[in-house]
């Protein structure tokens, strides 16, 4: 195969990957964005499929958490948070799927094909859903003691500790290992067995890619319970930032930084 056949094919995959990505971020901000003008907005008496939330009066005016979640208002939530993470994390494993994806592309044309990319994302997406479920859990578990409602966030006193932990948290060496990680895809694949040629191999590894930036970002993602679980503003903030964070070769002086401005809003929360 020539060189420029070649050229021609990878740019081919990586445009179909990118554009697969974008897709699927935008459905799932578009639902999330909805979600969040429904949750506050419908209209007295309306009964909106999945929106009889504990904490939500659906008449536009945020209660008190007075009865228990039910079984479907946990799968609901459950559903919301999925989708959301969906939507904030794709942007920033791209360059990851993109590298899959090229040097998938070169491996089959030598005859030596890996499992295709969407095996690696699915897994991917999978540390995320579970992620979602621990969200979920802590969300229902606030909610049952009225410490939060899904538009409002967590009192002030809880979530100037909430901040401070995730402020102290951005400048630990952990953070520094998971964001290294999550900055360095080829290095990723390398010291963690190289490509694989099977779905469930690839399941496992993007299980494991998807877990460090777990641990790379689930600090930013508690923000969420403080500013408010459906705050599409702040959403979209910590998404924006954690593409940047991810993309910045520097991204450590970025999350110091972050890190201390945490800090701050969080002691100026508890005085």
């Amino acid at each position: 195969m020539s060189a420029t056949r070649l050229e021609l094919l990878l740019k081919r995959d990586r445009a179909v990957v990118l554009a697969a990505i974008v897709a699927i971020a935008a459905l799932a901000w578009a639902y999330v964005a909805w979600l969040a003008a429904n949750m506050g907005a419908a209209p007295s008496g309306t009964d909106m499929p999945g929106m009889d939330m504990p904490g939500m009066d659906m008449g536009g005016t945020l209660a008190p958490a007075l009865r228990g979640w039910s079984v479907g208002d946990f799968a609901f939530m459950f559903a919301m948070w999925a989708i959301m993470m969906i939507g904030m994390m794709l942007p920033s494993v791209a360059p990851m799927l993109l590298v899959y994806a090229g040097v998938g592309r070169q491996a089959g044309s030598q005859g030596k094909p890996f499992a295709a990319t969407a095996w690696f994302a699915a897994g991917y997406l999978l540390a995320w859903v579970a992620f979602s479920m621990i969200a979920t859990s802590a969300q229902w578990m606030l909610e049952s003691v009225l410490l939060l409602t899904p538009m409002t966030g967590l009192g002030t006193r809880i979530g100037g500790v909430v901040l401070i932990a995730a402020g102290i948290y951005q400048c630990t060496p952990l953070k520094d290992v998971c964001l290294s990680t999550c900055q360095s895809p080829m290095q990723f694949i390398m010291r963690h067995g190289g490509f694989r040629s099977d779905p469930r191999s690839a399941i496992n590894l993007g299980v494991e890619h998807g877990t460090y930036c777990i641990g790379c970002c689930w600090a930013l993602m508690a923000i969420l319970f403080v500013v408010g679980i459906m705050n599409l503003l702040w959403v979209a903030a910590i998404a924006a930032f954690i593409l940047l964070e991810k993309i910045i070769v520097p991204g450590r002086l970025l999350s110091r930084a972050a890190g201390a401005v945490l800090i701050g809003a969080g002691v100026w929360m508890l005085l």
